[in-house]
């Protein structure tokens, strides 16, 4: 392996159970990572090995080291393409309804923010592939939530029931990226007749317009 490893001072003893699997090396760079060392002790690592090397959790010898990802940074990791399908699968899963219950996915979801007023929602939940914030979005904090205008089930739980207006960030917490996406699909779901609307109609009495 050769990959140049730098490693971070004060962090030698860490009650973190990694797991060991292949990482390709796309996304090696900049990849906080747990280095297992011939001694025994892990301490966090950022490596920099090229496009060309190749990583793997086999170990070579004894002088060179295991890369092992962290079990906490992987989590957080958004780099997986989930079909769409799978997602509406998982709406009629046992474990969504274990989370989430018969209430839509933004009812639990609580923002963090100082001051009486809630500001607007952040930008993003997610950048360089990776959640960069310890409260996503109810969206971006489950990778299996995809926004596509088929996903019937999950757009129809944004939309209120009385007047058929899309709910606003204020009230679902969704970051300004989500809210966007989930504009285009209910849009596009209405125009290919997946979600109906009611469209206005006004009643003239043409009376008085008869000489």
């Amino acid at each position: 392996m050769a990959a140049r490893v730098v490693l971070s001072q004060g962090l030698r003893q860490l009650a973190i159970s990694p797991i060991a699997f292949t990482v390709s090396s796309k996304y090696t760079t900049n990849l906080p990572v747990l280095l297992k060392a011939g001694g025994g002790s892990l301490s966090f690592a950022r490596s920099f090995s090229k496009p060309s090397d190749e990583v793997s959790s086999e170990p070579n010898t004894e002088s060179e080291p295991t890369l092992v990802v962290d079990q906490k940074d992987a989590s957080k990791m958004r780099n997986r393409v989930i079909p769409v399908e799978t997602s509406m699968k998982y709406l009629k899963s046992k474990g969504y309804s274990t989370t989430y219950g018969s209430e839509p996915v933004w009812v639990k979801y609580r923002r963090n923010f100082k001051g009486q007023f809630a500001p607007e929602t952040r930008k993003t939940c997610i950048r360089q592939e990776k959640l960069s914030t310890g409260n996503p979005c109810p969206i971006c904090r489950d990778e299996y939530l995809i926004l596509d205008y088929r996903n019937v089930e999950l757009l129809k739980q944004f939309i209120s029931p009385f007047n058929g207006a899309i709910l606003p960030t204020q009230k679902t917490g969704l970051c300004q990226t989500k809210q966007r996406e989930l504009l285009v699909a209910i849009t596009k779901a209405k125009n290919y007749g997946l979600i109906a609307f009611d469209v206005p109609i006004r009643e003239y009495d043409y009376s008085d317009y008869r000489s």
